[in-house]
């Protein structure tokens, strides 16, 4: 009987990943499982998406979901909106139409 059947050979991948520490990668910022897409954007505008996205605190990833979200929910007339987020904007709106002092 051949007694090496069990040993893992030196620098095989079964031995780095038994001595592997963890890769510290990001957290995913949603519990909905996601689906990988590719998109080919001009320079610029990926530029531009990346600087929006810092700004906000927040990966460009994320960030184009979200306009991918509100483009989609603009096209449904049966959408539902948070009841906070109709509270922050018509706030904003009566600050933005009050005149200066």
């Amino acid at each position: 009987m051949n007694n090496n059947i069990n040993k893992i050979p030196e620098g095989s991948l079964a031995n780095e990943m038994a001595t592997a520490t963890d890769a510290n990668l990001p957290i995913p910022d949603t519990d909905v499982p996601m689906v990988s897409r590719s998109l080919r954007l001009p320079l610029e505008l990926d530029q531009r998406l990346r600087q929006v996205a810092a700004a906000r605190g927040m990966g460009a990833t994320t960030l184009m979901r979200q306009f991918i979200e509100a483009g989609l929910a603009e096209m449904d007339d049966t959408a539902v909106v948070p009841l906070a987020d109709v509270r922050r904007l018509l706030a904003t709106l009566a600050h933005s139409s009050q005149p200066a002092a």
